[in-house]
């Protein structure tokens, strides 16, 4: 895929991937949209890369759903009457995919699903679609000027992109209703007290703080990292422990046939080890064990 929204460049196997429409703070499209679905998935298979580093282009990570486009401006069929059953059931229909379901969410699955780390650079404004994909990011770095909204009740309408899922899991119920219910722009000092950002940047120093970040991930297993990524985000959703203990021991097993081989004995002959094992060809065989 040509992208015309966003920009996908790799260096030292860090994937920067940009939002990319500055003239327009970043505002997200349905054109973004199909563009990051596409990117993430072939990140998760591309083995030039070890760990994806998202912001935006110009002042603003990204503003929120483009609310000059022609028609429905979500991109949604409004000819349809949709049902949960139809959710779970036509999904992946045409008509469902493009007519009903969330973009964002669309996006946001693509990211749980991606076998890379991601790390979010909040450059500045993220509200809207701009404040929850960043939720679905493993690790998010803020600038000083970042300011996150999640307003969408101010426009009539309810969060998206799963982070009624993601949000409370970051900052708890309280503050995720909190910061919906009041649709507030947030500040980055709010935003670090809450911990929904690891740490905050002065501008100029962020991007440069992320990558040395992903520098710290990049020389390790592709296969483990890829594991441990959705052992995380899986395991800790499950309702008793003995369920991460079947992926755990199945991870640990296939693991130690091969990179953790090399690592051990990389551990006792005190060199680096050479991992080869690649995300794209070398996942065991249980993989991946929610589907």
């Amino acid at each position: 895929m040509t992208y015309k929204t966003i920009d996908y460049t790799t260096a030292d196997s860090i994937l920067t991937l940009t939002l990319s429409r500055p003239d327009h703070l970043n505002a997200f499209t349905t054109e973004m949209s199909h563009e990051l679905i596409d990117a993430f998935n072939r990140a998760s298979d591309d083995d030039a890369v070890g760990a994806i580093v998202v912001t935006g282009a110009g002042k603003a990570f990204c503003a929120g759903m483009d609310l000059n486009s022609a028609g429905n401006v979500f991109g949604l069929n409004e000819s349809l009457k949709p049902t949960l059953q139809d959710m779970r059931e036509r999904s992946h229909e045409a008509e469902i995919e493009h007519g009903v379901r969330d973009s964002g969410g669309r996006v946001v699955l693509a990211m749980y699903d991606c076998k890379k780390p991601i790390i979010g650079a909040i450059n500045g404004a993220a509200v809207g679609i701009g404040a929850t994909m960043a939720c679905a990011m493993d690790i998010r770095l803020a600038s000083e000027k970042a300011r996150v909204g999640f307003v969408f009740n101010k426009i009539g309408i309810t969060p998206e992109a799963c982070s009624s899922w993601f949000l409370p899991r970051l900052v708890g119920i309280q503050t995720a209703l909190e910061w919906c219910y009041t649709a507030e722009i947030l500040s980055a000092e709010t935003l670090l007290k809450e911990r929904f950002v690891k740490a905050v940047y002065a501008p100029e120093e962020l991007l440069n703080e992320a990558y040395a970040l992903a520098a710290r991930m990049v020389n390790f297993s592709q296969v483990s990292m890829a594991l441990t990524r959705q052992m995380i985000y899986r395991n800790s959703a499950q309702d008793h422990p003995i369920k991460a203990h079947e992926v755990d021991s199945l991870a640990i097993y296939y693991a130690s046939l091969n990179s953790g081989k090399e690592g051990v004995n990389a551990f006792l002959e005190k060199r680096s080890p050479t991992f080869t094992q690649k995300a794209s060809t070398d996942m065991p065989s249980f993989y991946p064990w929610w589907k």
